[in-house]
């Protein structure tokens, strides 16, 4: 499977190291720094949908390839 990335907006920053590993509040995070970022819903809920499809590791990758880490 084919993973998501939309790239025509800002890209998310979302801090996943230190953070819990709890998929929700991953998925959470993702969320709100892609709203913030100015993602339209629809856009959102692909990539949750997409994250959501597979495993842990495959929504870890999903969210990892839709942000970047803060400096």
């Amino acid at each position: 499977m084919s993973h998501v990335q939309i790239t025509a907006f800002k890209t998310p920053v979302v801090q996943l190291e230190g953070e819990d590993g709890n998929a929700f509040a991953i998925l959470g995070r993702w969320q709100s720094a892609a709203r913030d970022a100015g993602w339209p819903p629809d856009q959102v809920k692909r990539v949750m949908e997409h994250a959501m499809s597979g495993d842990y590791g495959h929504l870890l990758q999903t969210v990892v390839s839709n942000s970047e880490q803060p400096e």
